[in-house]
Formats: structure tokens, C-alpha cells, sequence
């Protein structure tokens, strides 16, 4: 229990301090091997093994995104190494069939002496957008969970968004200040309160018009706090966001 409180500790540092998080990586390093090892079934070699780089990307990836109500830390960098490592034996797995692939069907007929790449391509991009439509739909169950235990609603959200620019200009500062101040964000996703106050003074914004899109605020904070990608990139459309300062 108290090893799994000092790695939380860790990992919410790690996710302000680019050092911190380096360090992280270093000291759980034996940690990234044995998950890495477990997969290929044979240790990995630096420098020679693609895998090895991956898992510790992954690792850092399962920093960033880590809830601690979702429960420990260690069993999510596990679970994401292994995706992560996944991904990448099929996409290497599809770049060996590549070049058999890219060969023209022995005695098809110039209609049809396309490269089988080709045929497959519509059918691959069926399976992907299935794939997509799965992924968003598990996405906006749990988004849609989240909000709920914070008193929101997806509705909620469409019908508390700013209409008029000048409102909508005052959340955009609010929720860029909010996001590079990650205190705030931890403060939400730990007790499911918005420190309006907090905000108002330092985004220099009506206190009043927060209030009145609180809601709204939520939605759009806790996209930043559980690596909603998916739902953040349709927010992000909604508030017209561009880049990735927030404005």
C-alpha cells in the first residue's frame, strides 16, 4: 500500500516535470524490461530490440493519462506497454506483406491486374472506421460516466455551451488558464469542484459569466484530465480551438 502511494506521488510530479518524469522511467526501468520480456518471451536487447523504445514510450504515455481513481498505477503502464507493443508487431506484420501485396495478380486481365494492396485498401478502410466507431463509443460511455458523477450531463453540455462571442471568449481564457495551471485540473478530477473564483482572477474574466457556464466548463476541463482524445478533438471544434495552447 504505501509502495503504491509513493508511485502515485511520482507519477503526478512526472506529469509537471519533464524531469521528474525522465527519472520515473529510469527507476522503473527494470519494470518496462520484465513487461517487454514478458511479450516477446525473450529479454529485449538495447539498442538492437524496437520494443524496448516502444514499452518506454508507453510507459511515459500511462504517466500522462493515469487517473488515480481508475485505481493503481503499475497494472495500467502494464496493460498500456502491452497495446502499445501490440500495435506494433501488426504494423510491422503489415509491412512484410507489403511488397507481396504491391505484386499484380498472376493471369488477371488488365481490368483487373491491380495490385491486391489496392483491392484491400476499401476493405481496410471499412475495418477502421468500424474500428473508429467502436473506439468513440467506448470513449463517450465513459465520458459521459465522468460527467455524471460530477452532476453533468452530455446534454447539459450542448445547452449550457456560450452562444454569444464575448461569453465564449472569457471560457476559452478560463479554460487556458485552467490548463496551464495543472492544480486545477487535479482539483477537479480528485473532489468534482470547479474553483470558479480561482478561475475568474486568474484569467481575468467575470466571475458571473463562469458561473453561468459552469457546466460547460466541466465537460471541457475533464476532456484534458483522462486523455479523451477522441471526445477532446470534437470539443475542440464545438470551442474553436485550433492549437494546443488552448486559444
Amino acid at each position: 500500500m504505501r509502495r503504491d502511494r509513493e508511485i502515485v506521488k511520482r507519477v503526478v510530479a512526472a506529469r509537471r516535470d519533464p524531469r521528474a518524469a525522465d527519472e520515473l522511467v529510469r527507476d522503473y526501468l527494470p519494470f518496462i524490461k520484465a513487461e517487454t520480456s514478458r511479450f516477446m518471451g525473450r529479454p529485449p536487447q538495447e539498442g538492437r530490440d524496437d520494443e524496448l523504445g516502444i514499452a518506454m514510450f508507453a510507459f511515459h504515455e500511462a504517466v500522462l493519462a493515469y487517473d488515480k481513481t481508475r485505481g493503481a498505477f503499475l497494472p495500467l503502464a502494464a496493460m498500456t506497454i502491452k497495446n502499445r507493443l501490440i500495435d506494433f508487431r501488426r504494423r510491422e506484420h503489415r509491412h512484410a506483406e507489403v511488397s507481396s501485396l504491391d505484386e499484380r495478380r498472376v493471369g488477371a486481365d488488365d481490368e483487373d491486374a491491380r495490385p491486391l494492396v489496392e483491392l484491400l485498401a476499401s476493405e481496410r478502410d471499412e475495418i477502421e472506421e468500424r474500428e473508429l466507431r467502436r473506439a468513440s463509443r467506448a470513449e463517450i460511455q465513459e465520458f459521459s460516466s465522468k460527467l455524471g458523477a460530477l452532476g453533468v450531463s452530455l446534454a447539459d453540455v450542448a445547452e449550457n455551451s456560450p452562444r454569444q462571442q464575448r461569453t465564449l471568449e472569457a471560457c476559452r481564457s478560463a479554460l487556458a488558464y485552467a490548463r496551464r495551471n495543472q492544480g486545477i485540473l487535479d482539483r477537479l478530477a480528485q473532489t468534482g469542484k470547479l474553483p470558479i473564483a480561482e478561475l475568474s482572477r486568474g484569467a481575468g474574466v467575470d466571475r458571473k459569466t463562469l458561473e453561468r457556464h459552469r457546466r460547460y466548463l466541466v465537460a471541457l476541463l475533464l476532456a484534458y484530465t483522462n486523455g479523451y482524445e477522441i471526445i477532446r478533438g470534437h470539443l475542440c471544434k464545438i470551442v474553436g480551438w485550433t492549437g494546443g495552447d488552448g486559444r
